[in-house]
């Protein structure tokens, strides 16, 4: 039977027709996104456009458009290939792009009648969650970690956005901790791939800390010197002697300079053991062989203390071969030197603090942020979101449910629905009014903008007003000279949105339109600002955030560059389970 009659069996005529005649953005081709690209080309939308990265041989298990032969091209590209296969006739244009990136403007966006999110990439959720609140586009997001997952809709003003409540953050850890006081294998994993392998391997510049304050100058001071010991023993790689220079550095000399700092140790249960390089090569191999006799998987496998030895051997002389001639390399988990380097240096540091030890298989997880990715969960959530995106063009953005794909529940159901929530007060995001403004970005002045919108039709009183893009501070009476500069001197482009602030007033959003040759700024929306809340909380939680830093304005003067704006998910039920992210990926720094 003709496809086309049965999705008019299905749909109707009419949503048939809406869906046919949409065009639609999706956001992401991996787990879901490739899941949902299927299912749209077989249920009757005809044009749709694919954004994302390129495929990664650990993407194979569950990203079924895409094979072996396919691995480092093109996501969109292939995904658009593969999906052809379901239904030549529709029309797919795909993008190997950022979707932050500047040729994707807000009149793009708006020209979309849904956008699908099937990101895991926090920041790019954010910003795809703005643009498409700003062109007023309905949002679908959608997200999934292991057997647990999540759809639902996202349209300004009827529904909560995606920053309406905070979301959890990559987790962090100190470098005085990683470098000196380990005390969870996580700790060791970290050093080893993001100090340890970038230092001989990799860009060490990258590992380097920024700041530092009074009470950790002197250990990051002497973290320093530890670095460029190291670097001038990468001078002998390739040498017989580097492997047992690398190991007295780090597992002994090292070791011992920590121990020299006796305060350091005084509350703590253990002190760190060095190892002797010597005692390990002479060592025998008994434990070993009994370990070559145990039954299970080999990344399973614990290995004893001599197989780590004599593995960091091995693994370096892999990586340093593939170095040797400034080659600069970087962690994959896909690897195997780099996992089998990763895997016994962290387990000699485990060691050496009496920390547990871990598999390479669980090395593995935590060194590439894995959580497992299950397909029929996916398959699941982009079934769903299509399914929303029905109730999207039948109009019922604002009633129809959340869905989460729960494994325990109250009552015998995996799917679980939540009444959608309204749209949070304080949020930073969608709580402030918007107008799309019309402007000539190579011509118009920041006055310009001033004078007709906000001192004009708004009523501000200039001594009264700041805006920002962003963190960046663009004017207040201190930066009057921005006024006389073109937009584009301030690094303003088609798509920037100004946020305009007055105490007695309140604040509004400004989002910029780019429309060449025009000689007034036109306001296409209603001007009406919103009154500041005395305490915003959502704001400050995402200024937070942002970088680190504070919440503190950065002020700007032309010529500059913007300050790039870097889950716990909205409005569960009692014991819904919150799903942050798509895929596999969730940052430790």
């Amino acid at each position: 039977m003709n496809r086309d009659i049965q999705n008019e069996r299905t749909l109707g005529n009419s949503l048939l027709n809406k869906v046919n005649s949409s065009r639609v953005l999706l956001v992401g081709a991996g787990g879901i996104g490739c899941e949902l690209l299927k299912n749209l080309v077989m249920s009757g939308f005809k044009n749709i456009e694919i954004d994302l990265d390129t495929i990664d041989i650990s993407n194979l298990n569950r990203q079924f458009l895409f094979q072996r032969q396919h691995v480092k091209k093109a996501k969109a590209h292939v995904a658009k290939e593969s999906a052809l296969r379901f239904n030549p006739s529709v029309n797919i244009v795909s993008h190997q792009a950022n979707i932050m990136d500047p040729e994707y403007t807000l009149s793009w966006f708006s020209s979309f009648d849904v956008v699908f999110n099937a990101l895991d990439n926090l920041e790019a959720r954010r910003y795809v969650n703005q643009m498409c609140l700003v062109a007023r586009v309905p949002l679908i997001e959608t997200g999934t970690t292991g057997y647990l997952g999540q759809a639902y809709v996202i349209e300004k003003d009827k529904t909560e956005c995606f920053d309406c409540q905070p979301k959890e953050t990559p987790k962090s850890y100190p470098v005085c901790t990683i470098r000196s006081t380990p005390s969870q294998p996580i700790h060791c994993i970290v050093w080893a791939k993001s100090y340890l392998f970038n230092q001989l391997f990799g860009n060490a510049e990258e590992d380097e800390p920024q700041e530092s304050d009074e009470e950790n100058k002197e250990e990051l001071a002497a973290l320093a010197r530890e670095t460029k010991a190291l670097n001038e023993i990468k001078a002998s790689m390739g040498t017989e002697a580097y492997p047992r220079k690398v190991f007295e550095k780090v597992f002994t000399t090292d070791i011992n300079r920590l121990l020299s700092m006796e305060d350091m140790w005084k509350n703590r249960d253990r002190k760190p053991v060095p190892l002797d390089y010597d005692t390990l090569s002479s060592a025998d191999n008994e434990e070993e062989e009994k370990n070559e006799n145990d039954t299970g998987l080999e990344d399973q496998k614990m290995w004893n203390l001599h197989k780590c030895f004599e593995m960091f051997k091995d693994s370096l002389g892999r990586l340093s071969k593939r170095a040797m001639g400034g080659n600069v390399l970087s962690f994959d988990k896909d690897d195997d030197d780099a996992m089998d380097f990763v895997t016994a240096t962290a387990n000699l540091r485990a060691h050496i603090f009496n920390i547990p030890q871990k598999s390479r298989f669980q090395v593995k997880s935590m060194a590439g942020n894995i959580i497992p990715a299950i397909a029929t969960t996916n398959a699941i959530i982009a079934g769903i979101a299509v399914m929303k995106s029905f109730a999207v063009f039948r109009g019922e953005s604002s009633t129809t449910k959340r869905i989460y794909l729960r494994t325990v529940t109250r009552q015998p159901k995996l799917l679980y629905p939540e009444n959608p929530s309204s749209p949070n007060p304080l949020c930073g995001v969608c709580s402030v009014p918007s107008a799309r403004v019309n402007v000539d970005i190579d011509t118009t002045r920041l006055a310009d903008i001033v004078n007709t919108l906000v001192v004009k039709k708004m009523g501000m009183d200039l001594e009264d007003i700041s805006i920002m893009d962003k963190s960046r501070l663009l004017y207040d009476m201190d930066l009057e000279e921005n006024l006389e500069l073109p937009l584009t001197q301030l690094q303003i482009r088609d798509g920037t949105i100004l946020r305009v602030v007055s105490d007695d007033h309140g604040q509004i959003d400004l989002v910029l339109q780019q429309k060449p040759g025009i000689t007034a700024v036109e306001a296409i929306d209603p001007l009406v600002p919103k009154i500041i809340q005395k305490e915003n909380p959502m704001k400050r939680a995402l200024d937070e955030e942002d970088g680190g830093n504070d919440s503190k304005k950065s002020k700007t003067t032309a010529p500059s560059s913007a300050n790039a704006e870097s889950s716990k998910d909205a409005g569960a039920a009692d014991d819904v389970v919150v799903v942050p992210e798509e895929d596999d990926l969730i940052m430790v720094n």
